[in-house]
């Protein structure tokens, strides 16, 4: 199975900061966005942030002035810088790629999650 390659994720107290990265293999072509998802304890998979690939961004509006999603120096890869994390915040975090096939299908492929943990 393909499956994206994400790091960074780790153990920060709150108002620290963290940032994730994550590549999709080199034979996963044609991404039109890139994007982190989040699911929390007890909670749903909840959207984080996404990027288009012509740089436009979103946000989910509890991250928002936080977080920032940015692409990496390759076409594949994406990262996300988290300041002022909060407790809340604590969440295996997924990243994703949304990729457009022939017939105008997307296909979305992820990655196996990291930990982040924002201590209280």
């Amino acid at each position: 199975q393909v499956q994206l390659v994400e790091s960074g994720g780790g153990l920060v107290q709150a108002g620290g900061s963290l940032r994730l990265s994550c590549a999709a293999p080199r034979s996963v072509r044609s991404i039109n966005a890139m994007g982190w998802y989040r699911q929390a304890p007890g909670k749903e998979r909840e959207l984080v942030a996404t990027i288009t690939s012509g740089g436009t961004t979103n946000y989910a509006d509890s991250v928002k002035g936080r977080f920032t999603i940015s692409r990496g120096n390759a076409e594949n890869q994406v990262s996300l810088q988290m300041d002022r994390l909060k407790h809340e915040d604590t969440a295996v975090y997924y990243c994703t790629a949304a990729v457009l096939r022939v017939g105008s299908t997307f296909y979305q492929y992820w990655g196996q999650g990291t930990q982040v943990t924002v201590s209280s």
